[in-house]
């Protein structure tokens, strides 16, 4: 089994800046392509960015130039480095994985429970 941990959310201000961190723990033989995922309140999860596991990033359109995604594949975790934020980043932020447990042929995704992230004067 596979576990996920997200940890760094909090309340910050407008133009402020927060790091997530996501953990992966358990019995595996690597992992492959992480992401982080979140929901506004009211509304459903969407993709924030993804990364390979050979550093390729991709991320949405509303937080390019402002987030990037990091990851130590040494200590299997993924980052979120999140500058400038708005009011509107404000949701619950998750962690995905994609974990190769019994082989590399065949790999399951795996999510976190979410960080909570708060962007208010």
């Amino acid at each position: 089994q596979v576990q996920l941990v997200e940890s760094g959310g909090g309340l910050v201000q407008p133009e402020g800046s927060l790091r997530l961190s996501c953990v992966a723990s358990g019995t595996f033989l690597g992992l492959g392509a992480m992401g982080w995922y979140r929901q506004a309140p009211g509304k459903e999860r969407e993709l924030v960015g993804t990364i390979t596991g050979s550093g390729s990033r991709n991320y949405a359109d509303s937080v390019k130039g402002r987030f990037t995604i990091s990851r130590d594949n040494t200590k299997s975790t993924m980052y979120l480095q999140m500058n400038s934020l708005k009011p509107e980043d404000t949701g619950v932020y998750y962690c995905n994985a994609r974990a190769y447990t019994i082989s590399w042929a065949a790999g399951m995704d795996y999510w976190g429970k979410g960080t909570l992230v708060t962007v208010s004067s």
